[in-house]
Formats: C-alpha cells, sequence, structure tokens
C-alpha cells in the first residue's frame, strides 16, 4: 500500500468534481471571479494532479463583469460520453445555468449553452446505461421556502444533440434530515440496479456534510441511507484542523474500486485562509451503501492508498511571459494591461486606475493560488513609475480584504512600503526609501504571521513584520474563495509609468 498526502490539491479548490476515463482522470473546480474559470487537472491516480488547462478561457465564454468575488462561476461538473467531455455549472449573475463540450480535456472548450429553464444552481450531468442523458439539480422548494436553506434537488432528462432540457421536471430528495438545510451539490450513479444521488448539506462551513440516498427508478423518490450523512467533520467539534467537510464526487476506477473527491478547510488558529481545497478519501461498499474511508469516518490528513502512484514535481517558480494554466486574473482582465513581447523574459504591467479594493472593473493583478500558510514568495521587480502608481506583492482574499508589499512613486522618491486593508480599512505597516529602482520583494508567511522584505543588491531589509492575517479567512470576512496572491500595478489616474516582473517563486513548507 502507498500512503498519500491530503489535500490533494492545496488551496482554493472547492466543489471538485471528478470523471474516470480508462485509467485517466480529470476533476474540475470552482473559481467564482476568477479568469480564467474552472481550471481542470489531470492525474493517473487521484492524488497527484497537474493542471492542463482552464475549461472556460475566453472572454465570449465568461462574462464576470462587475461580479462579487463570491459570484461568478459555481460548482462545475465533469462527465465523459461517447467521446465527449461535458462541463455544465453556473455563472451568476450572468446567465444562470450552462453546459460546454471538448473532444480533449485541455481543450479547446465549445462557447456555453445556456439552459435558460434550469432553476437554481449546482448542475450536474448523468448519462444512462442505454445514452439517455439526466440533467440533476438544486432549486428552492416549489411549495415555498419555509426556511432559509429550504431547497430541493430536481431532474429533468437532457437532449446532449439540442443542447436543452426535454420533458417535464421532477423532485426527487429533499435531503437526508427533517428540516434540512441547503441540500445541493448533487451527482449521480448507478450500481447494481439502484441509482444513487450524493448530495451535500448544511450550508459550506462548519455544519457542511455528504448524505446519499438511492431509488430502484431515476427519477425517484430517493430514499435516504441509514447512515447519513456518511461523511461530515461537524461533530469533531471545532479545534479538529480539518473542517467544512462536504460537497464531494465519487468516482469508480477501471478495477472496480471507489474514491471521494471533496471539499474541506485546513484550519490554522481557527481561521482558514486557504480557502476550501480537494481532499480524497476511499469508498467501500457495504450493504448497498457507501462508506467513507472504513473504520475512520472522517477526512485524513495521511492514510493509505491502493492505487500506484505517479508523483509529479510541485510547481515553485513562474516564468511571467508565458501564459501558465495556473495563472488568475480577477473577472474578465484587459489584456493590454499585461505585456509579456517589450522584454524577453518578463513581464511588464502598466498601472490600471482599477484599484483593488473596486467592485467594478479588473485591477492589473496576475495571481496563483495561496497553497501554504507556511511560504515564502518573491518577486523580482524592475519599475519605472510616476508620482503616486505602486507595484508590488499582492495576497488578496476579496475587495475589503487584503495585504500588500509596494514600491510606491513619491515624487522624486520610491519608497518600499507594507500596507493590509482590512473590512475596507487601510492601514500602513512600515515603509522604507530605496536607492534603486530594481530590488526583490519577498513575503514570508509563518502560520498567521507575515514579514515583508525588500532586498536591494545583497541586502535584505524588513519592512515589516510579525503582520497578523487572520482577517484573511472566510470566518473574518465571509465568501467562497480563498486567499490568492501574486504581482500587481496601479495607478489612481492614468500615467505612463510601468514595472516589470522578472519572476514569480513561491517555496510551500507544509
Amino acid at each position: 500500500m502507498n500512503q498519500f498526502m491530503n489535500p490533494v490539491i492545496k488551496g482554493f479548490a472547492p466543489d471538485p468534481s471528478v470523471c474516470a476515463v480508462g485509467e485517466d482522470y480529470y476533476l474540475v473546480n470552482s473559481t467564482f471571479a476568477y479568469f480564467p474559470g474552472i481550471p481542470i487537472y489531470h492525474s493517473k491516480d487521484l492524488v497527484n494532479w497537474t493542471q492542463i488547462g482552464n475549461v472556460l478561457d475566453r472572454k465570449e465564454q465568461l462574462d464576470l463583469q462587475d461580479v462579487e468575488v463570491s459570484e461568478g462561476v459555481f460548482a462545475p461538473t465533469i462527465r465523459y460520453h461517447e467521446c465527449l467531455f461535458y462541463v455544465i455549472t453556473t455563472n451568476l449573475p450572468h446567465g444562470g445555468n450552462f453546459v460546454v463540450t471538448a473532444k480533449s480535456p485541455s481543450g479547446p472548450w465549445s462557447n456555453p449553452y445556456y439552459l435558460t429553464d434550469a432553476q437554481g444552481i449546482d448542475p450536474s450531468l448523468f448519462f444512462d446505461e442505454d445514452g439517455t442523458c439526466y440533467y440533476v439539480g438544486m432549486r428552492s422548494n416549489l411549495s415555498g421556502e419555509r426556511y432559509p436553506g429550504d431547497t430541493e434537488i430536481w431532474i429533468q432528462q437532457f437532449d446532449p444533440q439540442l443542447m436543452k432540457l426535454i420533458g417535464v421536471s421532477t423532485t426527487i430528495y429533499k435531503g437526508a434530515f427533517k428540516e434540512a438545510k441547503w441540500p445541493e451539490g448533487p451527482h449521480l450513479y448507478k450500481r447494481e440496479g439502484f441509482y444513487y444521488l450524493l448530495i451535500a448539506e448544511g450550508g459550506t462551513e462548519f455544519h457542511h456534510s455528504i448524505s446519499i440516498a438511492r431509488s430502484e427508478k431515476i427519477d425517484g423518490w430517493y430514499m435516504s441511507c441509514p447512515n447519513n450523512p456518511i461523511l461530515t467533520h461537524r461533530h469533531l467539534g471545532s479545534f479538529y484542523p480539518i473542517q467544512n467537510a462536504g460537497h464531494g464526487d465519487m468516482v469508480e476506477t477501471s478495477s472496480g474500486k471507489w474514491f471521494l473527491v471533496c471539499l474541506a478547510s485546513r484550519m490554522l488558529e481557527g481561521k482558514s485562509n486557504l480557502g476550501r481545497e480537494t481532499f480524497l478519501a476511499k469508498i467501500n461498499w457495504e450493504n448497498g451503501w457507501p462508506v467513507v474511508n472504513l473504520g475512520e469516518g472522517k477526512l485524513l490528513i495521511e492514510q493509505q492508498h491502493s492505487l500506484p502512484l505517479y508523483p509529479t514535481e510541485e510547481k515553485t517558480s513562474y516564468i511571467l511571459d508565458q501564459d501558465d494554466p495556473a495563472f488568475l486574473y480577477l473577472k474578465n482582465p484587459d489584456l493590454a494591461y499585461y505585456d509579456r513581447y517589450s522584454r524577453e523574459g518578463w513581464i511588464r504591467l502598466y498601472p490600471s486606475e482599477t484599484k483593488i479594493d473596486s467592485k467594478i472593473g479588473s485591477p492589473t493583478y496576475l495571481a496563483i493560488r495561496q497553497r501554504s500558510t507556511d511560504y515564502e514568495l518573491s518577486t523580482r521587480v524592475q519599475v519605472n513609475l510616476k508620482t503616486d502608481e505602486e507595484a508590488g506583492i499582492l495576497l488578496f482574499l476579496d475587495h475589503l480584504n487584503s495585504l500588500r508589499l509596494t514600491i510606491y512613486r513619491l515624487e522624486d522618491q520610491l519608497i518600499a512600503q507594507m500596507a493590509l486593508t482590512e473590512n475596507g480599512e487601510e492601514t500602513y505597516l512600515g515603509s522604507r526609501t530605496l536607492d534603486s529602482n530594481e530590488c526583490i520583494l519577498k513575503i514570508k508567511g509563518t502560520g498567521q504571521k507575515l514579514t515583508g522584505i525588500v532586498s536591494v543588491g545583497n541586502q535584505d531589509y524588513v519592512v515589516a513584520d510579525q503582520i497578523d492575517t487572520h482577517f484573511l479567512s472566510t470566518e473574518e470576512a465571509g465568501g467562497f474563495v480563498g486567499c490568492t496572491h501574486g504581482i500587481y500595478c496601479v495607478s489612481p489616474h492614468r500615467q505612463t509609468g510601468y514595472a516589470d516582473f522578472n519572476w514569480l517563486n513561491i517555496i510551500d513548507n507544509d
């Protein structure tokens, strides 16, 4: 038996969905207000994942104009049928539920086919043995909402040729518990004559869980597993290091083994700055029902794996003049602000007038997901800034909560400074005058504390030390995303300056 470590996809990787194609596995996650939308990963062992692209990588596929950070793309599902990949998801508030397809998982993916008559969110597709396709999703209780989170799971036939729903919709399940809150994230499977419906319940935070039900008929009614919820961590208490376990998808290997991918959060001092990540668990079947991590009943940080492992190397250095699939922008970017051609080996960022705290437009910000709370992020930068322009490293949760280590032009001076924005209020933490327009900026994270360093020549200068980052967590700020970090450039008014960045390095120590 091999050993593996959870999470299998670190940092901001919520709502995982997985499908198997022979010996290959493909996985997608939610991206909310980030562009491109929906990363797609490939694996041979369900443990080691390599990002091979993004499903929604063109503006005509994904409208994120003026969305909140926790709006946009919700809960995608990936499925494969007759040599075609399908991803179905939701874009709120721009268009609702839609389907895209591709012959290759790395793309190109089609433009969206919007399902204007599909209510609610969290859509999924299921192809039955005879090829008939069904849409299953979550919507508000058609009989009227009795309380917040009074939702139901519904099904309707889907025609993949016409890309539309046909027939009538049927409510098939309302959750495992009396007055269940937020039954959502449905996925259908078929095994030994039964249709199985896997759902999430309890909301996306501490009370999150996974339940399952089954029926001999695809349109139900679905009867709950007597062991529900089959996975939750809410009974483990608020100090357990993994919280918010829920929203999963099961997959069967070619050898008949079953596994579960799901989201959960690693907690540090009671906070989850990294957001919801992707975890893996083993499924055993007993008496016709799945059991998660037999004998444990919870997610494990380290556990045995029954598949051969194919290790991959975690990326630690990003070449900025190349368009890496891991790069993220906030909402639809104006690529005129990102110049990869003027200087070989560098990216030139032009300052946008869109500030980091603006809900309108897209700031000049090129990011990657934060994967650890014990890390060092660094970049080499050379600036040609005009007065009041700034460029540097940004650590971002949402428009009201961020932290930055920046070079700022004040008339004839260049100043390295560190500042944070907490709940919309800005605080300056430290500064140092620079005698060079080229330096290395570093942020070192150790637990919930950060240190900002500027290096000029061979000399390191601490700009600010032991900065508390509890506020960069969903427990403090709310929302559905985790932190990202990367390089940015901003100006309060239209200017002609710029900043050149040579590389972006990240060392994760956990």
